[in-house]
């Protein structure tokens, strides 16, 4: 069996969280409890938990390339026509963003495209794409 990624996250509205990530991102839902349902996350195995109180926590931001973006966030890695597709699909949801669709580290080995946005329920979602052999890339020689 290939590795899967499982995370499990906080958000503050269940029926928000699947207009999210099963209606605007096209994820498959999974099981379902009272509180909680698992998310198919391109692969990878997601659980949004019921919990306010967790999803209303902020964790500050850090520095991205001459812009800011949020501490705590997750993310897919995909390959750039599907990032593109991604990036189509959230454009014209008018989805708002919270670092743009953009290519950031231009040159550099970190060379990457990168979008984020909130999923409405207290975290916040990130796409990227970049080739897999540069993902752990670094400027060092």
């Amino acid at each position: 069996m290939e590795a899967l990624f499982h995370l499990s996250i906080p958000v503050d509205d269940l029926d928000r969280a699947k207009a999210f990530y099963i209606d605007a991102l096209g994820c498959k839902a999974g099981r379902a409890t009272r509180g909680r349902f698992d998310i198919n996350f391109f692969g990878h195995h997601i659980v949004a938990h019921l919990a306010p109180r967790a999803a209303a926590e902020t964790n500050g931001v850090i520095e991205s390339d001459g812009d800011t973006a949020p501490l705590r966030h997750f993310g897919v890695i995909l390959p750039l026509d599907a990032w593109i597709q991604m990036e189509r699909r959230l454009v014209a949801r008018n989805m708002t963003f919270r670092l743009s669709p953009r290519l950031s580290f231009a040159g550099k080995p970190a060379e990457q495209h990168i979008m984020m946005l909130p999923d409405g329920c207290g975290n916040i979602v990130e796409f990227k794409s970049q080739p897999r052999d540069r993902v752990f890339a670094t400027d060092a020689p």
